[in-house]
């Protein structure tokens, strides 16, 4: 341990920085009239998504979960009618630690009611070039991509269409282990090469949207009526950083429902632990939720991107090695 171990790992010049850009991102939701929430950061359930590790809290003898994103109880104000809601949070994963990932991070989220994501994702690109004009740079062009665009692009291949074997023949040939990647399923591997392969090489000079992804990673949005194998989701890129997630969000309680259940099921067949499902936000669903888009972005990736920082630990002050 070194002698000056306590100090911070941003320096003051980036801590401003971030200043001045989370003051921005006030600004442009107050002039749209957006609400600004808070909701709890201990919740009473977690999240069933494979990709995501809920960390246990045991609170007064009750466990609890750190929130790994605000998106439950975003809707559930939604559905009791707080019109257009953004908020500016502290959110924790367990599981994801590097240059780009502290279990501990920044999430900005917000929900429009009445929009397709179409319009949303105009909207992050407005929002990410406010950001970028609060760091003193000129804003980029939005560019429009499909999922299946961007494997035929990049790799040659349709992931609509491609076998498992060889999907997994593929994922091997980039470097997956060739045990782990045999016992991946589909998305798994899709996911593997979409962070590995592909999305580095995306938005370069551009904010990049990458939509309609497969129906079976639609998470917790709408399937495209005009085509039921995709789901109304989108990501956003910079500079080979994903910077953004959204939905055009699922109203319906059964099918979320269903989701939750088949979660659960690929995590007890990978050896995860079962989440019990959030009730609460079902029986908001089930009240009914405004037609609206979501999205999340990850603000600590925003700032890297503004300032040209190659590491999260370079714009945060205290990664978790030092908190």
């Amino acid at each position: 341990m070194t002698q000056e171990f306590w100090r911070p790992t941003a320096n003051r010049e980036r801590l401003a920085l971030r200043a001045a850009m989370l003051a921005a991102t006030r600004d442009f939701f107050a002039v749209r009239r957006v609400l600004e929430v808070e909701t709890p950061l201990l919740v009473n359930a977690g999240v069933t998504d494979v990709n995501l590790r809920p960390i246990p809290v045991t609170l007064d003898g009750r466990e609890m979960f750190l929130h790994t994103s605000p998106e439950y109880a975003m809707k559930r104000l939604l559905a009791a009618g707080s019109g257009d809601i953004y908020q500016l949070c502290r959110v924790v994963r367990g599981d994801e630690r590097g240059r780009l990932h502290n279990p501990e991070f920044t999430l900005l989220e917000w929900y429009r009611g009445g929009l397709g994501f179409d319009p949303l994702i105009d909207e992050v690109s407005a929002l990410l070039d406010r950001l970028a004009k609060a760091a003193g740079y000129d804003g980029r062009s939005l560019r429009k991509i499909r999922y299946r665009e961007a494997f035929e692009q990049v790799l040659g291949i349709d992931p609509l269409s491609i076998s498992l074997t060889a999907l997994v023949k593929l994922a091997i040939d980039h470097g997956l282990d060739r045990g782990a990647a045999a016992e991946l399923g589909r998305d798994a591997l899709l996911d593997f090469l979409m962070g590995v392969v592909i999305g580095p090489t995306l938005g370069k000079n551009e904010w990049l949207a990458v939509t309609h992804y497969p129906a079976s990673q639609a998470a917790l949005a709408k399937l495209d009526p005009l085509d039921p194998r995709l789901a109304l989701r989108f990501e956003v890129y910079a500079d080979g950083i994903e910077l953004a997630n959204g939905f055009e969000e699922l109203a319906d309680a059964a099918e979320q429902r269903a989701r939750f259940d088949a979660d659960n099921r690929e995590r007890a067949a990978r050896g995860l632990p079962v989440i019990v499902i959030d009730e609460r936000l079902l029986a908001a669903l089930a009240a009914g939720l405004p037609h609206c888009s979501g999205v999340a972005v990850g603000f600590d990736r925003a700032v890297m991107v503004a300032s040209g920082a190659q590491r999260i630990d370079d714009i945060i002050a205290f990664p978790i090695e030092i908190a």
